[in-house]
């Protein structure tokens, strides 16, 4: 008889508590299943087992307790028929899974424990995962952040992908310059994803098309490749914060369709043997291929396709499980194009319907509007996709059928509605025409999603009145603001636990899944004891940041002094050279004057630039030459010191956040469509110097205006001084400190004495200045003066980073969920019940 039934056959008998070793969550049991693993999957025993060994075991230990629920949360969305949320994006910036499927499972302090009793350390076992890089940014990151939200507020949701064999380069400082080597993150294998090898789909390429009639004598066209590729899906688990719900990831790999070619290996034709194999896998061998060559874009487009079209046929085959046609399609199934990499997503549920399901163009396209919503994260002309139509059709001949027709449908309906309006047309289209006729992607996500979202208030206003003006005016119905958030999971409980827990025990243990509940906080401003230990708290994290920089560095800095950081993707409207200048203006005054009085500041900086963007990796580089000479200068006596933190990811990201004083926001008014970083900055109690700029407006309007340093001109003023004729030497002439500044660097000061190594910069600052850094330059000086006289009274800026954080309750991303719920997806939430455990189950 088990213990189970011994149980059962004695309800006087003492509770005996029967845990199953795959998903018990007592400690003995995780200190059980820790061991097996460790045995069973490792094959280490401990006296052999390394860090990394006993990371894998861990890992596969969590994981068996989130299978249940994953299995469980499946099942339930089967039996219920739910409309299930789809987010498609080329990027998913997951960050490391352990810590975080700690917390959101409950079991961080168990497991803690656990771990300690085997004479382990948890943190270092977490240090053995690799972060994959599977995402640029925010974009990435945004994406990883909704998925907690979803499965946090139980909604049936599936994230889909691309499994990049290489995520986004794993950045080297080498002599100052960034060097891009292959980040590898899977060169061991992942145990947190389970390879789905039944669910692969076929994914068809190039070719051409063949138009016949069908025996009923229906219009049909084929689509006959001259390649294919398999998509074979890989699903990690999401778990939500304290709830049963976990959601699937899925991320698609490439192979070929036919691994090995016998024939012309037995000819002497080895490479040919295995080229089809190569060729296949090279669509999911690295995140965004340099597009500077006409192969890359083909590599990029064929990437873009291979991850929409598997996802769609996947959804078609899950839907059709349960239903008998696609009629309701749009019904069961909600898709959010993150950006407009998956855009090519309308034109293939499209064709899926058309040629691969017989329906009638009319029919298909109302489907297919009511499936998708688009979210636009950009300001910038240039980012907005285009894709060459020779390039087009040579990849996706069907595609572009489909894309012209869509667009020859919608003109007709534009011609009939604004007669003679050629000017609206060549707008509205989704052919650029001129020279190389392109395809325009957001016009096409325009015209085939039945809503379309900025990220921020200003970003959404910007769209309707610049960037999308045109499909505005026509829809205006479709056009809605979504300002985005970022999950207090990670960002709060996980990379600042004694700040965590200083809030718990205030005010208690809700605010994780209801951030608004930190505005209790704001009644213990004034509370000594409580903002005495915030300040503790906040030079802890900084010495935990400070020992991380002297160690991958060798760079000593002073945590009493200002933590000035900037951490983002190196790009000129996001103006990392903006913040250079300041610190060359201290330096002068330094210079002049050694006895000047300069409050310290450490200049954080972190962020990688595209390989193919000379000026981003120039400013890099100009970053740490300016840190290799104020660095060493006896004159600075340690009032300046400047770091470039190589490398920023996730995992950097949970340092630096709670360990900022100040956090640049500093972007071109009218540039930044959103930004989170700023968000997770103001959450863990830094103050913001910015421009009102993207969600800068709204965090503003949230801390009020006197917890946050405003400088600069506004989106409008940057506008009507373009508009007026602006000349940047104007303000190189008149202003002797900014001549000063960028003489310094002109005159080859941070260049061994090269003028013209740094010339780019200068040339583009004075003959140029696209992003408006002199005019904003005194601004902003003058505004960083205020932060350093400010600093200098450290109860009222304590004050003021509480009441920061305090009141950052909308910039979570469960608020951002939630309205996409109830506003454009349309769907509720759905709890997840998981049985009590039974072993006689399994007999």
């Amino acid at each position: 008889m088990t213990a189970y039934e011994i149980e059962k056959s004695n309800p006087g008998s003492p509770q005996i508590q029967i845990e199953d070793d795959r998903t018990g969550m007592n400690l003995d049991t995780i200190k059980r299943a820790f061991l097996d693993n460790l045995f069973y999957i490792q094959g280490k025993d401990r006296e052999d087992a390394s860090p990394y060994d006993y990371y894998v075991a861990l890992a596969y230990t969590i994981r068996d307790r989130l299978l249940q629920r994953f299995l469980q949360t499946t099942s339930t969305y089967k039996k219920e028929k739910v409309k299930l949320v789809c987010y498609f994006s080329a990027e998913f910036l997951m960050g490391r899974q352990l810590g975080n499927n700690l917390v959101n499972l409950g079991i961080d302090d168990t497991v803690r424990q656990a771990i300690a009793e085997l004479g382990l350390d948890l943190d270092e076992l977490i240090e053995q995962e690799p972060d994959p890089g599977l995402g640029n940014g925010g974009l990435g990151r945004l994406a990883a952040c909704f998925l907690d939200s979803l499965a946090s507020l139980e909604i049936p949701a599936i994230g889909y992908g691309i499994r990049y064999e290489f995520g986004i380069f794993y950045q080297l400082i080498k002599h100052g310059f960034q060097i891009e080597v292959p980040d590898n993150w899977l060169r061991f294998r992942n145990p947190w994803e389970i390879p789905r090898s039944d669910e692969t789909v076929e994914i068809k390429l190039g070719g051409y098309t063949e138009a016949y009639r069908d025996p009923q004598g229906k219009f049909k066209v084929s689509w006959i490749p001259d390649r294919t590729a398999i998509a074979i899906p890989y699903d990690t688990p999401v778990p939500g914060y304290k709830t049963n719900t976990v959601n699937p990831l899925r991320l698609w790999k490439a192979e070929a369709s036919e691994q090995f070619n016998f024939e012309a290996f037995n000819a002497g034709n080895y490479d040919s043997a295995v080229a089809e194999k190569m060729n296949s896998e090279t669509i999911s061998k690295v995140l965004y291929p340099n597009d500077n060559t006409p192969a890359g874009r083909e590599l990029r487009l064929a990437q873009q396709y291979f991850f929409v079209s598997a996802s769609l046929q996947d959804l078609v085959r899950i839907h059709l499980k349960n239903h008998d046609n696609l009629d309701d399609f749009h019904e069961k199934i909600a898709i959010q194009l993150n950006d407009t990499h998956p855009a090519v997503a309308i034109a293939e549920l499209m064709r899926l319907l058309i040629d691969e399901n017989s329906y009638e163009w009319v029919q298909a396209w109302g489907i297919t509007q009511k499936t998708f919503a688009y979210t636009n994260h950009t300001l910038l002309p240039e980012a907005l996709e285009r894709w060459s139509v020779d390039l087009f059709g040579k990849i996706l001949p069907r595609h572009l059928e489909i894309i012209y027709e869509i667009n020859r449908r919608f003109l007709e309906n534009v011609k009939t509605w604004f007669p003679g309006n050629e000017d609206l047309l060549a707008s509205l289209s989704l052919i650029e025409e001129g020279g190389e006729k392109k395809i325009r992607m957001a016009n096409l996500a325009c015209v085939g999603s039945h809503s379309i979202n900025g990220v921020a208030a200003l970003h959404t206003k910007l769209l309707k009145q610049d960037t999308l003006k045109d499909f505005a005016a026509l829809w205006p119905e479709k056009f809605i603001n979504k300002t985005n958030g970022v999950t207090p999971r990670r960002w709060i409980l996980l990379s600042n636990p004694k700040l965590s827990q200083l809030i718990i025990d205030t005010i208690g243990e809700k605010w994780p899944k209801n951030l608004d509940e930190m505005r209790s906080l704001e009644k213990f401003v004034n509370d000594a004891d409580f903002c005495r230990r915030w300040r503790d708290i906040k030079q802890e994290n900084k010495q935990i940041l400070a020992d991380y920089i002297e160690k991958n560095q060798a760079i000593n800095v002073d945590i009493n002094s200002i933590f000035d950081i900037q951490v983002k993707r190196i790009h000129e409207y996001k103006r990392q050279l903006l913040a250079v200048l300041h610190i060359i203006t201290l330096y002068n005054r330094i210079k002049d004057n050694p006895d000047v009085d300069i409050y310290p500041r450490t200049f954080i900086f972190g962020g990688k630039a595209a390989p193919g963007y000379f000026m981003a990796k120039l400013i890099i580089k100009l970053i740490n030459s300016v840190g290799e000479i104020v660095n060493k200068d006896p004159d600075v006596r340690g009032r300046l010191k400047v770091v470039f933190l190589a490398n920023f990811n996730v995992s950097l990201g949970q340092k630096i956040y709670p360990a900022a004083d100040l956090s640049e926001q500093i972007s071109t008014a009218g540039k930044e469509a959103s930004g989170t970083g700023n968000m997770k900055f103001a959450m863990n109690g830094a103050l913001t110097i910015g421009t009102l700029d993207g969600a800068n407006i709204e965090i503003r309007e949230e801390a009020q205006p006197e917890n946050f340093f405003l400088f600069g001109l506004t989106a409008q003023e940057v506008y009507d001084l373009k508009a007026s004729g602006y000349n940047p030497m104007d303000y190189y002439r008149s202003n002797p400190e900014l001549r000063a500044t960028i003489d310094r660097i002109a005159n080859g000061d941070f260049s061994y004495g090269d003028p013209d190594f740094f010339k780019p910069i200068v040339d583009s600052l004075l003959n140029d200045d696209r992003y408006v850094l002199l005019a904003d330059y005194q601004a902003y000086i003058e505004c960083q003066e205020k932060v350093s006289i400010a600093y200098q009274d450290q109860d009222n800026w304590t004050k003021m980073s509480i009441l920061n954080s305090a009141r950052m309750g909308k910039f979570s991303s469960d608020r951002t969920i939630r309205e996409y719920c109830e506003e454009i997806w349309k769907v509720k939430p759905v709890q997840i019940e998981i049985p009590e455990y039974n072993p006689n189950n399994f007999k």
